[in-house]
This record gives structure tokens, C-alpha cells and sequence, in this order.
């Protein structure tokens, strides 16, 4: 261990993520990761992690010591340093749901199923399971590699339309639903957290009575409930589940919305299947472009 993180004071909820745990979901297990990879990435290239590296996910206001040894701080792509034993402050978020506070070298909390981010719905990952409280202690990894500058501002552009792939469950819906998902401005709800994203808005009416059949689910579903209401399936979403789903957000828009505030604003664009990899591998290099 080179060094550690000491949670100091503060009152926001935070928690240790990371980009997430693939390859887990026949366990029962969502993959996680960063609420908006974007913010991460920028966060830990500032300082030399790799994009993906363990760091802070914040809501709040925090107050931050290291220990051990001095260190390199990103707050954002904000970058300073901070000696052995000096505390600092970490504000809440402004424009943005979330921010993210990465440490040279990277949170070196134990790795569980494949990756160190905290599942709070399971209870594992990051430190015991659960949301950082005063005097936790996170252990640091050795600083290495260099540090890089990420721009995340068209990628979390708040005004910009959220891509959707269509389906699979159009038929289940009348035609004018899918019309309106695209058409209609929607905001995001206060009652919205890792595992999903509810939109107020007009009703997606779908006639469905709950009959659908349990089946594997992805974050990034539009479930439909019985009352119309769109829910946008989060990192932390179940890994199945049996509502129609109206449409599916591609993976390079995530943290865009992600990224969005209660009451902030949430219209869909529909684009096609090569559209969306055509985003993705753009967005890839957006992230990897330096590791």
C-alpha cells in the first residue's frame, strides 16, 4: 500500500467506482461502474490512471485527507497537489449529478468478481459494500503513468438529444409511442438513483398487463411501467426484469444522461444500428485514446 484516503468529514454520499465489472450478469451480478464514465475518465487521466481506475463517486460535499505520502488530486479535471497529512475540500456537484475524485495511483480497494467499484444492491465491491462514512480509510496504489488532458464537454453536452436504438418491443406498443418518445420533451425525476433513471413526462401508453416474460436486461433500457412511465435502466439495474422495453440508450450516451440533474431536461433521437457503433467507437477512442 502507498499510502491512503481518509474520508474526514463531510456529509455528501460517496462511494469507490470504477468502470465496472463485465462479464458477471449470469451471477445475477450488473456491471456498475461510473453513473457518467466520462467525469472518471477525466478524473483519473489528469493524474496517470488509466481511465477505468478506481476513484470517488461523490453527491455531496466531502472533506478528504491523505495519508502516507503526498499525492495528486483530480477533482474533475481539476488537478493539485496535496502533501502527507493535508486535508482538502471536495465542493458538491454544480452542473452535473456527480463528481469524481481520482488519486494518483488509483483506489487499491480489494477487487471483488472483476472489478472494485461499489454494488450497494449486493452489498460488495468498494469499501464493505456500502457508502463511505468519516474516518474510512482507502488504500492508494503506486503513482504511475502520465497524465492527459480529456475534454467530456460534447460528450456530456446537456442540450443535446439522447441517441436510442428502437424496440425491441415496438409491437407491444401503439405505433403514435415511439413517435412520442422521440417527440416529446421529458425531465428527469428526483426519485431516480443508480439503478434507474425515472422521466416524467406524457404516458407511453402500452396496454401491457404485466404478462411480458422475465428476461435478460441492459443498462440503458427504456422499461415502460403499467402507468406509462418511462424508467431508464441504470449501472446498478436488475438483470432482469419483464417490462416492455420501448427503446434502448447506446452505450456511448450514458453518461450523457447519467450526468443529468433532477428536473434537467431529456429528449430522444433514434439512430441505427451502425449509428450507435459508429458512436461507440468514437467514444472508445474518446477514453482509450491515451492508455
Amino acid at each position: 500500500m502507498a499510502g491512503w484516503l481518509e474520508m474526514a468529514g463531510g456529509g455528501g454520499p460517496a462511494m469507490v467506482q470504477d468502470g465496472g465489472r463485465a462479464g458477471q450478469m449470469h451471477h445475477g451480478v450488473p456491471p456498475g461502474g461510473a453513473l457518467v464514465p466520462e467525469l472518471l475518465a477525466q478524473a483519473n487521466l489528469a493524474v496517470g490512471n488509466t481511465w477505468g481506475a478506481a476513484a470517488l463517486e461523490c453527491l455531496g460535499r466531502l472533506e478528504l485527507r491523505v495519508r502516507g505520502r503526498s499525492a495528486r488530486v483530480a477533482v474533475d479535471g481539476r488537478v493539485f497537489s496535496v502533501a502527507e497529512g493535508e486535508a482538502f475540500t471536495v465542493p458538491p456537484p454544480e452542473h452535473t449529478s456527480v463528481r469524481y475524485v481520482a488519486v494518483d495511483g488509483g483506489l487499491e480497494v480489494p477487487e471483488v468478481l472483476g472489478g472494485r467499484g461499489t454494488l450497494l444492491v449486493a452489498k460488495l465491491g468498494g469499501h464493505e459494500g456500502r457508502l463511505l462514512r468519516n474516518g474510512d480509510a482507502l488504500p492508494l496504489g503506486h503513482p504511475r503513468g502520465h497524465a492527459r488532458t480529456l475534454d467530456v464537454t460534447a460528450a456530456l453536452d446537456a442540450d443535446a438529444a439522447v441517441r436510442v436504438l428502437l424496440g425491441p418491443d415496438t409491437e407491444r406498443f401503439d405505433p403514435l409511442m415511439a413517435a412520442s418518445l422521440q417527440g416529446s420533451a421529458f425531465a428527469v425525476s428526483p426519485a431516480t438513483d443508480r439503478v434507474g433513471m425515472r422521466l416524467h413526462g406524457p404516458a407511453l401508453s402500452h396496454g401491457d398487463e404485466g404478462s411480458g416474460t422475465s428476461r435478460p436486461m441492459v443498462r440503458g433500457a427504456i422499461q415502460v411501467t403499467l402507468s406509462g412511465e418511462p424508467i431508464v435502466l441504470g449501472p446498478d439495474h436488475p438483470t432482469t426484469g419483464g417490462y416492455p422495453l420501448i427503446a434502448t440508450v447506446i452505450r456511448a450516451d450514458w453518461g450523457r444522461l447519467g450526468a443529468r440533474r433532477p428536473g434537467a431536461p431529456v429528449r430522444f433521437h433514434a439512430v441505427s444500428l451502425e449509428e450507435a457503433r459508429d458512436a461507440w467507437r468514437a467514444h472508445t477512442r474518446l477514453l482509450h485514446g491515451g492508455d
